[in-house]
């Protein structure tokens, strides 16, 4: 099988090199590695000139650089990943495993993937393995480190390595480290491009996935490490996409995602909900 890793990034440059870096080290390293930059003329560069040590700048010398423009100064993630896992299947790609350029794979999360992806039991099925979030480091994360970190979130199942579960709840599914087939990924059609912005994207994969019968599957052993950034919670900043995206999420799937965000800008003032259950933004006309 051929596996592709696809990336999708602006800025946060120093982390796509810790992603190049991980990849390189990987047991598996992979087929192609397809990075899509958002308005960020600066990639080629960066992998170009990203150290792994091995004389390849990548690791792997396969790695392709598209550049999309950026939407009225929103990220087109959703176009995005499309994008990137259009080029990787023209390269040939079976599997394609999505990792957010925040994220290290850990050494066997790519051979972990592929075997799972090989079980014909899990063949039409969002494969998501256990992610780890990781404190301020400076410098290089070795692999060692990250094995020492490891610490899986708390809200979703983290089977034990070489298991693999079968869930129930697609909310749970996160976009930042999953892996798909090929022939999955033509069934589940990408991801919906009307999202742009932040948030509500990878909740509508989740629900496309249950809707269209694909499995959801929790891969013990394929972890993915979060490199650390500072957040804010709830997400004021990104207030605006995810009143817009969360509006359209209920026009497809007649309910409401981020629910625990909405309540929260809710509750500070932020956004208010209609007698008919709409959700405006303040400011905005009844």
């Amino acid at each position: 099988m051929s596996l592709a890793v696809v990336t999708v990034v602006s800025g946060r440059h120093e982390h796509l090199r810790e992603q190049i870096r991980g990849l390189a080290r990987s047991t598996r390293p992979p087929d192609h590695h397809v990075v899509i930059a958002m308005g960020d003329p600066r990639i080629s560069d960066i992998v170009a000139d990203t150290d792994t040590g091995t004389g390849t700048g990548t690791g792997t010398g396969t790695a392709t650089v598209r550049y999309i423009d950026t939407v009225d100064g929103r990220l087109p993630l959703a176009h995005a990943r499309n994008l990137g896992a259009q080029t990787a299947l023209d390269q040939g790609a079976t599997i394609l495993v999505f990792l957010d350029v925040d994220c290290i794979p850990g050494p066997h999360m790519l051979s972990i993937y592929e075997l799972a992806c090989e079980d014909s039991s899990n063949s039409t099925a969002l494969l998501c393995g256990p992610v780890t979030y990781l404190p301020p480091h400076p410098g290089r994360w070795s692999e060692e480190e990250l094995i020492a970190h490891t610490n899986p979130h708390g809200a979703r199942p983290s089977p034990a390595v070489g298991a693999v579960e079968s869930g129930t709840n697609y909310d749970l599914f996160w976009s930042l480290s999953f892996a798909v087939t090929a022939r999955t990924w033509a069934q589940l059609g990408g991801f919906f491009e009307g999202y742009t912005g932040y948030g509500g994207e990878d909740t509508d994969l989740g629900a496309t996935a249950r809707a269209s019968g694909i499995g959801l599957r929790w891969v013990g052993g394929a972890h993915a490490y979060h490199q650390h950034h500072a957040v804010s919670s709830p997400p004021v900043e990104h207030v605006d996409d995810i009143v817009r995206n969360a509006r359209l999420f209920h026009t497809r799937w007649s309910r409401w995602p981020m629910e625990g965000w909405l309540a929260e800008f809710e509750r500070r003032g932020l956004v208010a909900r209609t007698a008919s259950g709409r959700i405006r933004r303040l400011g905005e006309p009844l």
